[in-house]
């Protein structure tokens, strides 16, 4: 024990124990831990007769010939649908995901469902030093593909190779979560698991890694290494595990995956993690010397024992049970019985023993994963504090001296010993055949889950939610009635089966989530909180908005059954916020009343305005602001709403602050750009409050009655009928307050803008006449200004340090623009120019714009007068003026707060929810997990062997006819080749264009060299067939293209057919003409910087959203533009092949001509001629290629003609124009003359 008897990690600190967070599992009869438990605790066996028909390869690959099945072994626990995997999940390419073992893919899955279990966003990991260790020692998946793959295919010899490597299995895990500690394969036979979570224990303790993945994996897909076990008796004949029982003869094979969330215990408290137990101590050895290589020794066993116990300080009679490794073979059972039976009984008492058993009686030898399945058994145990049966045992194996050792066999389910002041303990062995052993000892922690609740709520300690506040303030003294529960999935059916998920999850939960609970309610807090901060979120969203659980599940309901049509475009996220403010005229009676109640963050804000308004005009202004009895004024009154105004839209912005929610520019609306401008930096709360509250009584001052009224006409048509009317009045004048693009305000002294709104609507125009107000921008504020500008000239106010637009100009604010007083005299007299504050929103890239104020107004007006070349933003509000019928039910009791919020987090915009628990105490609890979409992923003899046969990279295997003709051969797939999958019309999978001239240009026999392919037509669609229904194999078409006979020199015609299994005929895509040897006599060189000089460079990105637009979606093989640069009817592009496309040997690869075509298209939309219709090649007169192109190339696209068919509206049929293909360096490789697009439809 000397060796292994330190209870210290290296230098001297003291080992903490370390803490389980999380679990996940999927075994056989077992997708999860309450179905495992369920299974553990009704004493069930998975263990089934003959081969599971789930999968495409487990029949027929395990036994190809049946009796070698018989020979071998009849019996095996295994995993439901182990070919099936969400590859795209994990952004795994189909052909990468056949090639990758399952052991891989169950590792990806059940490490997500680990940290989910966890209540960890695993985003929140990226860059952290979280480590990987897991157990894995079987790759039979590679003899499976090396036994059918082509060698020589370079992508299917890299996938392979990392596919099935035991290194890639851990470090795929931390490469796809971006984790950055220690990834460490364990190959120790059936102990690696074990060995795993030791190391992972370890590494944590000595600070190499902050937070552990430990676990192991294991599947079943060689029949020939089943044969082996067999005859070398490790088997049993009768499929049956009977550890300790006098009948052993063998175990059943298993496979499955477990993995469990480590982190150190002081670290875990102090986070609030649901700690599902704890590991005091762990200790590995090895067997030495023993009699032979596979037999194990029982001193060896002894001393790990002894060693897992010195380093967890405990006493062996204090450990309350052991789960067995247990293989149930007749040599090792009395081994490791007399092992663990000698140290654990000393000092025990004979009336309490130590009671043994062993998962392999449920789920057979799960070999490199058993280690975990035995750990988290344990786990759940101790949590429910019952010890399940172990199975397959009546009569004692005469072999162990049962008489010596004070121990006991569980083989009936029983409740675990309650020992007073302590935890329920255990010991876990695992014990590999090569001689590693290792022994961990665990014990309980917290509450146990109560008795016969196998669904109660599992949860972890309340923690406290704390943001920055403005400054100290009072407590808000109201519950949030409202929550939101953000749910999201990859696509949209992930989100649907997400919500379904959560329905039933509810369902199972009737004592927590009764039809009467509230939003209030602990558990569906709690819920929301770890929905929040626990899960990923991602592109397809729905923020669900409730006040007790009936809305909750009502609107779940709604989502489960929405909308089935397939996925469009990727849900974008926004890059650029904008945050407006509203000017006024929205005002309400009670507006943010209930923020006030519920959110510290906006009480704070309220709280500060609420003292300077007592000291400066010794009244209340919240009294006015919520209409409380004895207030001191009208909330419409001038002199009271534009301080409450401000002091609303404040509050509203450190509260989406408080949600990370942060604006790149801000704008306001009239008296909105003071709150706009404190935003910015320019004022502190107290002095823009201060200018806002001057000029609400200044504006209440003016002697003149005024009145505003907002046309629906052109801002011309307006301005000069106002024109010709103040030519012709005797009065103070009309004039234009603002150009909201819609529509015009009109303001002046109220008989005036009366008479003229009349004139309006006698010219049939619509008018509406506006709230009472002074008559704002207009000759009737001109009293005030001198005062207003002495206000200002007495506030320190600092330039801006958030882009601000100005309402003066329409622009960003110029240098020095908000310090001058003279410019708040313009600000308050001058129209509005909105629409031009628009315009410079889109022209800055803004994608969403959140308004903040009292109602939803500017949002809708920014939508009307956005830009039309420019793609319309997300629009968001934060509040809404309650409904007028006061029967009408109200969903968010914050006035449309938290429906923003749920706006906002579907729209795409990053949050950190913690704003939104601020100041409450919230648990972790477990919820429903990612809902994977899973298809068929597997090494396909046939298809693979048809594939390696095949000569050409694009057309398969050459043929000649008896006449001449030579006739090409091979087989389309969705996913295959890997980069069609990624490009999709109106949804649907369809070959690109360019396939059809780069398969011309191929053909031609001969190293790649100069080509012309001409008067190429494209005569149909070539559609591959959607993904089989139950993910079996995928259907693909057979491919021909067909060569004229040479006739000496002339070009030779070519046609290319398709044909799907079962049709009778075939279908003809393309025909045209090829032709070889013919170069451009002249081959231009260019300045590339010459040749986009005076165009404008584009944003990539939103390139790709506009053609995802109009139906042409590309994922990201297809997004081969670098940069992009567009001017009148003409581009240039600059275009790359993706690494993962090769395109040796090719004149031209399909995906990088294709990219030649976007840039054409950006032509096209720069040119304003697409129209949201959806193009699609048609063919051209002549590409000519002067040598093979190589993998990066600068396309410059021409349109021949732009504008429309004569007056017509409509898009036109068809667009023609010319392309330029050059090296980087500006030497002319090619061209294609005559490129024709076609206007195409879903039908078509």
């Amino acid at each position: 024990m000397a060796a292994e008897g330190n209870a210290q990690v290296p230098g001297g600190q003291p080992a903490e124990p370390i803490a389980v967070v999380g679990m996940a599992c999927r075994f056989p009869s077992a997708t999860g831990l309450p179905a495992f438990w369920r299974q553990l605790e009704a004493g069930e066996s998975a263990v089934i007769e003959g081969v599971p028909g789930s999968g495409v390869g487990r029949v027929g690959y395990l036994f190809p010939d049946p009796a070698v099945q018989a020979e071998a072994c009849r019996f095996g626990a295994y995993i439901d649908n182990i070919d099936q995997f969400d590859a795209g999940f994990f952004r795994i390419s189909p052909v990468e995901a056949q090639l990758l073992d399952p052991q891989q893919r169950l590792m990806l899955e059940t490490s997500w469902r680990a940290l989910e279990d966890a209540g960890i966003d695993p985003d929140t990991l990226k860059g952290s030093r979280t480590g990987v260790y897991a157990g894995i020692s079987n790759n039979e998946y590679r003899g499976l593909i090396l036994g059918v793959s082509d060698t020589a295919d370079p992508a299917a010899s890299l996938y392979t190779v990392t596919g099935t490597s035991f290194n890639t299995a851990i470090g795929r895990v931390a490469f796809a979560l971006g984790l950055q500690g220690p990834a460490i394969a364990v190959d120790t036979a059936c102990s690696s698991s074990l060995v795993a979570v030791h190391q992972a224990v370890t590494g944590l303790q000595r600070g190499e890694a902050d937070l552990a993945l430990a676990g192991g994996v294991h599947a079943i897909l060689s029949g020939r290494l089943l044969e082996l076990r067999a005859n070398a008796g490790m088997l049993a004949p009768d499929g049956r595990c009977k550890t300790f029982d006098a009948a052993a003869n063998g175990y059943v094979r298993g496979e499955g995956c477990g993995i469990l969330v480590l982190k150190r215990l002081s670290e875990a408290e102090a986070d609030g993690d649901r700690i599902w137990g704890v590991i005091r101590g762990s200790a590995l050895n090895q067997d030495g010397a023993s009699p032979g290589l596979t037999v194990p020794s029982e001193p060896a066993q002894e001393q790990v024992i002894e060693a897992a116990l010195l380093r967890a300080g405990l006493e062996p009679w204090e450990v309350d049970y052991v789960e067995a490794h247990g293989t149930g073979t007749p040599v090792g059972d009395p081994i490791e019985m007399q092992a663990t039976g000698t140290v654990y009984s000393r000092g025990r008492d004979a009336d309490h023993p130590l009671l043994v058993g062993s998962v392999k009686t449920n789920i057979g030898h799960l070999e490199s994963a058993a280690g975990a399945a035995s750990l988290i058994k344990v786990m759940l145990a101790m949590k429910h504090r019952v010890i399940p049966k172990h199975l397959n045992f009546s009569t004692p194996n005469p072999e162990i001296e049962w008489e010596r050792l004070t121990v006991r066999v569980s083989s009936e389910t029983m409740e675990w010993p309650i020992v007073p002041d302590r935890p329920p303990r255990a010991g876990i062995s695992g014990f590999g055949w090569s001689g590693t052993n290792a022994h961990v000892i665990v014990e309980g922690y917290g509450e146990p889950i109560a008795a016969g609740s196998e669904n109660g709520l599992p949860a972890g300690p309340s923690v406290s939610i704390t943001v920055a506040l403005p400054e100290p303030a009072e407590e808000a003294s109201g519950v949030r009635g409202t929550r939101l529960l953000p749910l999201s999935g990859k696509s949209r059916q992930a989100l649907r089966e997400q919500a379904e998920r959560y329905i039933a999850w509810l369902d199972e939960h009737p004592q927590q989530f009764p039809p009467d609970s509230t939003a209030s309610d602990a558990a569906l807090s709690d819920m929301a909180w770890t929905a929040s901060v626990g899960r990923s979120h991602f592109p397809h969203r729905a923020g669900v908005v409730f006040r007790d659980a009936s809305s909750l599940r009502e609107r779940l309901r709604e989502i489960a059954e929405g909308d089935e049509t397939p996925d469009g475009p990727e849900p974008r996220t926004p890059s650029k916020v904008a945050f407006v403010y509203t000017g006024q005229g929205s005002q309400w009676v009670g507006m943010g009343a209930a923020l006030y109640e519920s959110e510290p963050v906006f009480r704070a804000v309220l709280d500060r305005c609420e003292r300077w308004v007592k000291e400066h005009r010794g009244a209340s202004l919240l009294d006015v602001l919520f209409g409380r009895p004895g207030a001191a004024g009208d909330l419409d009154d001038p002199a009271w709403t534009q301080p409450a105004t401000y002091a609303l839209q404040c509050g509203l912005t450190a509260l989406w602050s408080s949600l990370g929610v942060h604006p790149d520019v801000v704008m306001g609306h009239s008296l909105g750009e003071i709150a706009a401008s404190q935003t910015a930096g320019a004022f502190s709360l107290e002095d823009g409050l201060r200018f806002a509250s001057a000029r609400g009584e200044l504006m209440a001052s003016l002697p003149v009655a005024g009145a505003m009224a907002a046309v629906f006409a052109p801002a011309s048509h307006v301005a000069e009928t106002l024109e010709a009317w103040n030519a012709a009045s005797n009065g103070l004048g009309l004039s234009v307050a603002a150009d909201n693009g819609a529509h015009q305000v009109v303001s002046g002294e109220a008989g005036e803008v009366e008479q003229i709104v009349q004139r309006f609507e006698a010219e049939g125009l619509r008018v509406n006449r506006l709230r009472s107000s002074p008559g704002y921008h207009s000759v009737l504020v001109e009293p005030a200004l001198d005062d207003l500008a002495a206000v200002i000239g007495g506030i320190a106010v600092a330039a801006p340090s958030v882009p601000l637009v100005s309402n003066v100009t329409g622009r960003l604010i110029e240098q020095g623009g908000v310090q001058d007083p003279a410019y708040w005299r313009r600000h308050a007299r001058q129209p509005v120019a909105f629409r031009g504050c628009v315009e410079t929103l889109a022209e800055m890239g803004v994608d969403a714009v959140v308004e903040l104020g009292p109602h939803a107004v500017l949002g809708p007006m920014a939508n009307l007068a956005w830009p039309e070349s420019s793609a319309a933003p997300a629009v968001l509000s934060s509040l809404h003026r309650p409904p007028r019928d006061p029967n009408e039910p109200i969903l968010d009791s914050t006035g449309g707060f938290v429906e923003g919020v749920a706006a906002a987090y579907e729209g795409g915009i990053l949050f950190s929810f913690a704003g939104l628990f601020a100041g409450e105490s919230r648990r972790r609890v477990a919820l429903p997990g990612y809902p994977f979409q899973r298809q068929s992923h597997w090494v396909d003899e046939a298809r693979r062997r048809r594939r390696a046969a095949t000569g050409h990279p694009l057309l398969g295997t050459r043929h000649e006819s008896p006449r001449g003709e030579t006739l090409f051969e091979t087989e389309l797939l969705p996913t295959d080749p890997a980069w069609l999958n990624d490009h999709r019309v109106f949804g649907r999978v369809i070959a690109p264009g360019a396939l059809y001239g780069a398969m011309a240009a191929s053909a031609i026999p001969g190293e790649p060299g100069p080509v012309v392919v001409e008067e190429m037509q494209l005569v149909a669609a070539l559609v591959l067939p959607e993904d089989a229904e139950g993910g079996g194999a995928q259907q693909g078409r057979s491919i021909q293209v067909v060569l004229d006979a040479p006739e000496g020199t002339s070009p030779r015609g070519f046609e290319i057919f398709s044909r799907g299994d079962g049709e009778e005929g075939w279908t003809l895509h393309a025909q045209g003409q090829v032709s070889s040897g013919t170069e451009r006599q002249s081959r231009d060189r260019v300045d590339v910087d010459q040749l986009r000089a005076g165009m404008s460079k584009e944003d990539v990105p939103a390139f790709y959203r506009a053609r995802a637009e109009t139906n042409i979606d590309l994922g990201p093989l297809f997004r081969t533009l670098q940069g992009l640069w567009c001017g009148e009817g003409e581009a240039v592009g600059e275009i790359g092949l993706p690494e993962a496309v090769d395109g040796a040997g090719l004149p031209v690869h399909p995906v990088l001509l294709d990219g030649c075509f976007q840039v054409m298209a950006a032509a096209r939309n720069r040119a304003g001629l697409e129209d949201g219709a959806t193009y699609l090649p048609f063919g051209w007169e002549s590409l000519w290629l002067a040598e093979q192109l190589p993998e990066r190339v600068v396309c410059h696209a021409r349109m021949r003609e732009s504008g429309r068919d004569g007056e017509s509206t409509e898009p036109r049929e068809v667009f023609a124009g010319d392309l330029r293909f050059y090296s980087p360096d500006g030497v002319e490789l090619g061209g294609l003359s005559g490129y024709t697009v076609k206007r195409a439809t879903r039908a078509a």
